[in-house]
């Protein structure tokens, strides 16, 4: 349910950019079109840093007869490390054109045999091009683990989506740090005597692919691009296997109006080929529909042969087809030749012997700056005070509704101290919420609570008939994307639901503009409604009760709904702050709000409660862990802090 409801709400949104692009008819439409995918850009990513010295050097240098290596660390941060290997051709003369060459995500980093064969290549044919680790890759782990000697992860890709919430939270996108790396790498490319500036192009495969068409829509200094086995589109991307890692994902893209084809389109009518594969995981489908969008603007423009696209019928990676159309349309463009001479294979060197550090990593070598660190200085430079309950709810996109919802009964069971009717209602359309509501003996109006538990009311079965036994109605749901409505992303036999829960479903609600905690919360304000609604309800005495994830998505309905008399919070994150403090976390990607640290934290929401009752059980860091009760005592200095799981929350 929710997955295709999800998937209804991005495709209205990209079904409206997709009538605006259509109205590009001219150079001036162009244009404009190109300001406005680079404003909405930067501003998604958070801006970028500041142009810092680049304090690069030359750590060795490898001599191999038709080439060299250059072994480089540059800083595109201050204290933020960047190594890098520089291939120079040593035939010809210079200055030669260049090759940006952002890495995917393979084993090997920098090293891997593919892209030692494509650098190499470049070189013997006349171009300078250089590679550098991105961040979790290579020499520039980000979770160093000393002890064990890799990353305290499995994946690069986990590691980014790790950093990517933290950023997030402070309204920066991880990609921020890696385009930024990437033009401080183009810096230092057009710094080399061996370069002609005027001759640069960029080419990548998977993660490479991504940031050949971020750099390449962002950075006007890139002539020519060609990323490999990545442009797609969004809606066959969500038909299929869904947003990537964070790098790859920048919120709230959807809700902007930016597609895949827009990063061609910010780089048109420059000369721009799209290399794919048939059998990618990356749908070719998707791919042919960008091509043919933006194929019609070069066109109109009267620059048909600028756009071109090459599909080989092979699977993931950059292939010898691919490699071969990428030589062939850089020489056309960057050399105005023709190069159909097929590549010899190249000396592969293992990763060390390609490091550019003594160590191996620049965690060990430099004690750097990671994006760990930087993002909590960030958090101290962007950081804003004044926010109100309106400004959270503005942020979380939260509705409040104005009647009972539909609401259809599926049975009632009776048990010794109540009766038990089983519930769906509409929480809005599209969405319906499974309930169970606990009714007790006796007649006259009750006080009442709404219970949601992160694994679901069958979870809360207990807790909920305890209440019910105390004289309360009870109406425990599962919140869209819990319990019944759990959806398969969340389940599957990667390491990602064991850090980030149903990602799927959380990044693509942030990506279409509204997170998936604030529609939770919605959800839990409709079920308020439907107890207003009841006969046995005093609807002056309602409180709230969230377990665990449904925790975050209760407390941010009582601070919208006044109605909530009262909460009860058990083993709720104690703040977004403890996510960024914290080297790694949990299951939080579903509680996340883009930009949220920027104005407010999960404590302002209790404290725009005012007098309304707030108690904390057990309240967690980022990992899931208790927390000692005098941190959150600080925290939350009006509320009621416990230990243990009370039987009954207060009525």
């Amino acid at each position: 349910m929710l997955s295709r409801w999800l998937h209804e709400r991005a495709v209205t949104q990209i079904d409206q950019r997709r009538e605006a692009v259509a109205k590009i008819t001219s150079a001036q439409g162009l244009q404009a079109r190109r300001q406005y995918i680079r404003e909405r850009m930067t501003r998604a990513l958070g801006g970028f840093p500041e142009r810092t010295p680049l304090n690069a050097r030359v750590t060795a240098v490898m001599d191999r007869g038709d080439h060299r290596v250059e072994k480089i660390v540059f800083e595109s941060q201050p204290g933020f490390h960047v190594t890098a290997n520089l291939y120079l051709p040593k035939s010809g003369r210079g200055p030669y054109p260049a090759i940006l060459f952002p890495l995917g995500h393979e084993q090997g980093a920098k090293a891997h045999a593919t892209w030692q064969q494509l650098l190499v290549t470049f070189a013997r044919k006349g171009y300078v091009a250089l590679a550098w680790d991105t961040i979790g890759q290579g020499e520039r782990i980000q979770l160093w683990d000393q002890d064990a000697g890799e990353s305290k992860v499995v994946r690069s890709t986990t590691e980014h989506t790790i950093n990517g919430l933290q950023c997030l939270l402070v309204g920066d996108a991880l990609a921020r740090y890696t385009i930024w790396d990437g033009m401080r790498a183009l810096d230092y490319l057009l710094s080399r005597p061996e370069v002609d500036p005027k001759r640069v192009g960029v080419t990548g495969n998977s993660g490479g692919g991504t940031h050949s068409a971020y750099l390449g829509a962002l950075d006007d200094r890139i002539q020519v691009a060609a990323p490999s086995c990545y442009l797609t589109s969004w809606k066959r991307l969500l038909e299929t296997i869904g947003p990537q890692d964070a790098e790859q994902c920048i919120p709230p893209m959807l809700a902007d109006g930016l597609d895949h084809a827009d990063f061609v389109l910010a780089f048109a009518p420059k000369p721009y080929l799209m290399l794919s594969a048939i059998r990618d995981f990356f749908p070719i489908s998707g791919a042919r529909e960008t091509f043919a969008e933006v194929q019609r603007v070069y066109d109109t423009l009267g620059m048909a042969n600028r756009m071109s696209m090459v599909e080989a019928d092979d699977g993931h990676g950059y292939s010898g087809p691919r490699r071969a159309a990428a030589y062939k349309w850089f020489s056309k463009w960057l050399k105005n030749e023709e190069d159909s001479a097929p590549e010899s294979p190249a000396p592969i060197a293992s990763e060390e012997e390609l490091w550019a550090t003594k160590s191996g990593q620049v965690a060990t070598e430099f004690h750097a700056e990671t994006v760990f660190s930087l993002n909590q200085k960030r958090f101290a430079e962007v950081r804003q005070g004044g926010a109100t309950v309106d400004t959270a709810r503005q942020m979380t996109g939260f509705r409040r509704g104005t009647q009972a919802p539909p609401v259809r009964n599926y049975g009632t069971v009776t048990a010794a101290q109540y009766r038990l009717e089983k519930l769906v209602y509409e929480s809005e359309p599209g969405i319906r919420i499974p309930a169970l509501l606990y009714v007790p003996e006796g007649s006259g109006k009750r006080p009442a609570v709404i219970l949601a538990h992160g694994e679901g009311k069958s979870a809360a079965h207990t807790k909920a008939a305890e209440m019910a036994g105390g004289g309360q109605v009870v109406l425990s749901v599962d919140l869209r994307g819990l319990g019944e409505t759990r959806t398969e992303s969340g389940r599957n036999g990667s390491d990602w639901p064991r850090y980030f829960g149903d990602f799927e479903s959380a990044m693509t609600a942030l990506l279409t503009g509204k997170p998936l905690v604030g529609m939770r919360a919605e959800d839990v304000s409709r079920g308020v409604d439907l107890l207003v609604s009841r006969a046995e309800v005093d609807p002056g005495r309602i409180s709230a009760f969230g377990v665990d994830l449904a925790a975050a998505p209760v407390l941010y309905a009582a601070a919208f709904d006044d109605r909530i008399g009262a909460v009860t919070l058990e083993r709720m994150l104690v703040s977004y702050e403890s996510i960024i403090r914290g080297r790694l976390h949990r299951q939080q990607w579903e509680n996340a709000v883009h930009g949220a640290l920027r104005h407010y934290d999960l404590p302002d929401l209790a404290r725009w409660m005012g007098s309304r009752r707030v108690r904390l059980v057990e309240p967690v860091n980022g990992l899931g862990r208790a927390i000692p009760l005098g941190e959150a005592k600080q925290r939350y200095p009006a509320a009621d802090i416990v230990a243990g799981s009370p039987a009954i929350p207060m009525r």
